[in-house]
């Protein structure tokens, strides 16, 4: 049986993470279950969208995250479940997985309108984690097909932030995280930065801020100065040496940044 993730804002002081893990192991008690975090900040789709993208490749195929960020709970905004690159996901359409889907369509993809897949006909309208996503979750992981909990729908719904935009000379992303160092990481894939810096220079303007070059880590400058480097996620980040970027550079989650490429 394949594992379960779950990612939450829900914090641990309540008891909103343990009923949810109790309809997991109810509805699947086979599942190893896996907490990536429940500390992403009250209803912030868009970090759920982040530390949802950075770990789910890390887990094996087949295996089921549910991620709950639902600040629409209860209204119109449809709940879904997908398969993309052999992974298979739950949750709210309210953009939290379009960082990991990355501009992609995923590989299959249905709203979850079946009752009879639920926890109860009549499900709490203020906990749709518990009664509708955890059930779903549950049977996907003990071998239900996306057919079994849902009907095809349209396309997800895309954040605001997720895609950068590139031309010849310049790529213009966001910043979509700021980790607890102060590096400002940004939707800008670090390969394709390198493959344009072939014979040319780089420019990054961040805020106020134009960082000349591209750092190996972050110990390639002098104490104090700003710098830009591809982080572990494989993305652009804009760091500090020694210090924290976001504060001393003025840079917020959302923030634009150009990277501007010179023969």
């Amino acid at each position: 049986m394949p594992p379960i993730t779950l990612l939450t804002d829900f914090g641990t002081r309540d008891p909103y993470v343990g009923a949810v893990r109790g309809v997991l192991a109810s509805g699947a008690p086979g599942a190893v279950v896996h907490d990536i975090t429940h500390e992403i900040p009250p209803q912030d789709v868009m970090e759920g969208a982040y530390v949802l993208r950075e770990c789910y490749a890390m887990f094996p195929p087949g295996t089921v995250h549910l991620a709950v960020v639902d600040p629409g709970v209860g209204t119109e905004r449809r709940a879904v479940a997908l398969d993309y690159g052999g992974h298979r996901f739950v949750g709210p359409d309210n953009g939290l997985f379009s960082l990991v889907l990355g501009g992609d369509d995923p590989d299959g993809l249905v709203v979850l309108d079946r009752p009879d897949a639920w926890r109860a006909p009549e499900i709490a309208p203020t906990f749709h984690g518990r009664d509708l996503f955890a059930p779903v979750a549950a049977r996907l992981a003990t071998g239900a097909a996306l057919s079994d909990v849902g009907t095809p729908g349209d396309p997800l719904r895309v954040l605001r932030w997720s895609q950068p935009i590139a031309d010849d000379d310049s790529i213009r992303g966001s910043i979509v995280h700021v980790d607890r160092y102060g590096n400002a990481i940004t939707n800008i894939n670090g390969a394709e930065v390198a493959a344009r810096m072939a014979g040319r220079t780089l420019r990054t303007i961040a805020g106020g801020t134009i960082v000349r070059g591209l750092a190996r880590t972050y110990g390639d400058r002098e104490p104090g100065d700003p710098l830009v480097v591809v982080g572990s996620g494989g993305c652009v980040e804009v760091a500090v040496r020694g210090g924290h970027a976001a504060d001393l550079l003025g840079l917020a989650r959302g923030a634009g940044v150009t990277l501007v490429f010179s023969s």
